[in-house]
Parts: structure tokens; sequence; C-alpha cells
């Protein structure tokens, strides 16, 4: 059995397993009981009351965090030449096509996003085993492919992430990190909430968001009311 650390004593002394927090509780709390070394990063969990084998309550989205997630985030950008200036400007870290398409066939996958304009779908597509499981695979409704790079480059860069229910029905994202103040994590667990709350299927039966919980890398997880995020 793993022993529990002094820290992790500690954290667990501060979290009362039986409470429900308010979002501002739980975002001052979960920097109280982050003792990593590193940065650790903010995740929230959220559980829908769908069934995401039914296509007509899938949910996905896209949103833009207002304060970013404190990654930073390598851009694959698959273009044809005309497009790499512009990719480069906006601040891609690779750009090109037919390199890349072969490193990646060859397994390289070194990058957080792929961006990719229509008219070269064709031979990203036949990367899709490689890409799709590890979740790069460039999608329209995800905004990565477009013809303007430029602006989807700059969104990613600037905090804006998909998501998407898994087939147990919780929807997962990283929001930021322990170093943000408590209200930024705030602001950016509620955004995405309230994201989610849009996108419910009409299909949906029952309460649609059943759980929320907040937590950081090695941290307990806390559990939030969704009565307390304003929609």
């Amino acid at each position: 059995m793993a022993k529990v650390t002094k820290k992790r004593k500690e954290a667990l002394a501060q979290v009362d397993i039986n409470k429900v927090y308010s979002l501002t509780e739980a975002s001052e709390l979960l920097k109280k009981i982050s003792s990593t070394k590193f940065d650790a990063s903010v995740d929230i969990d959220v559980r829908l009351g769908v069934d995401p084998r039914k296509a007509n309550q899938m949910v996905r989205g896209i949103v833009t965090l207002p304060h970013g997630s404190g990654k930073t985030i390598r851009v694959l950008v698959l273009c044809t030449p005309d497009k790499e200036e512009e990719a480069k400007a906006a601040g891609a870290d690779y750009y090109g096509l037919d390199d890349y398409v072969a490193k990646i066939k060859n397994g390289w996958t070194d990058v957080d996003v792929v961006i990719t304009t229509p008219n070269v779908m064709p031979k990203v597509g036949a990367l899709g085993k490689i890409l799709g499981p590890r979740g790069l695979m460039p999608n329209p409704k995800a905004g990565t492919v477009t013809m303007d790079v430029g602006k989807a480059v700059t969104e990613v860069k600037a905090g804006k992430i998909d998501f998407k229910v898994d087939k147990y029905g919780i929807v997962h994202a990283g929001i930021g990190k322990v170093s943000f103040d408590a209200e930024k994590i705030f602001d950016n667990a509620r955004e995405i909430i309230q994201s989610i709350n849009k996108l419910k299927p009409a299909a949906a039966k029952g309460t649609y968001v059943k759980s929320i919980y907040l937590s950081s890398t090695m941290s307990p997880g806390l559990q939030i009311d969704p009565k307390s995020v304003t929609i």
C-alpha cells in the first residue's frame, strides 16, 4: 500500500469530503492543497447525464479560456507554401506539408495542436490512424480545418481549447495552472462550465450536469455545486 506523504496528509486535512463547495471556495482551496514542486495543472471533470453512444447526445465544443491554459501550446500547421508565412507570423511552431506528413507517418507527434487547410485534407486524412488516437486530428468543428490559419493559430495560442464528452459521459479539460490567482481559476472554470451548459442536447433527459470536480495534479478532487456557477 502506497505511503501517504506528510504534504498529502496536510492537503487531505483541509478537504471536507462530504462538502460540496461553491466554485469560488474550490478555486481558493485548490491553491492551498496543491503542494507539488512544479506548477501543477488545474483540471475540471464534468459528469453529464447523456449517452455518448447516441449521436444526438454527443457533447463537443470549443471555448477560449479568459486567462489561457497556462501551457505552452506547440502548433503544427499543415498547409501549402502560400499559407506558410501566415502560419509563421501567427506564431506556429511548425509549418509545411509533405515533410511533416512524412515525419508523422514515421511516428513524430511532438505537438499539441494540428491545424490544416481544407485543400490538403486528403493528405492529412491519411494520418488519421496516427493523429486520431492522440486527439490531434484536425476537425472543422474544432476550428482546426480552416483557410484562416493565422486566426486559428492565434486563438489556440491564446487559450482556445476543444472538449468532448468521453464514453463514460464525462468532459475532462485542463483549465489553468496552480500559479494562477484564484480569480483566474474561477473565471476559466466558469467559462467552460457555461459552454457545456449551452450545449445541452435536446435528447438529454433528467439532470444534465450530474457532478463537477476541480483538482490539480496529485491533489484531492473538490466537488463543486453546479448551482454556484452563474449560467
